[in-house]
């Protein structure tokens, strides 16, 4: 897997630290965005995309009240 290099200010680096429980801030970054990126993924999969047309139906029902 190709690798990066980002500079990132040490609060922001510590905070990712704590947060995921590491004592490296490459691994705590990683850990974070990996996470994140599959939290993105699983709300997707609930909610669908603008392109899912089961979700969107041009042939609404007039409901009567009352």
């Amino acid at each position: 897997m190709a690798q990066i290099t980002v500079t990132l200010d040490a609060n922001l680096a510590i905070d990712a630290m704590l947060l995921s429980g590491t004592k490296n801030p490459q691994e705590a970054v990683e850990l974070v965005l990996r996470d994140y990126l599959a939290r993105g993924r699983r709300t997707e999969t609930r909610t669908g995309d603008a392109a899912d047309g089961r979700r969107v139906s041009t042939d609404r029902r007039n409901v009567q009240e009352g």
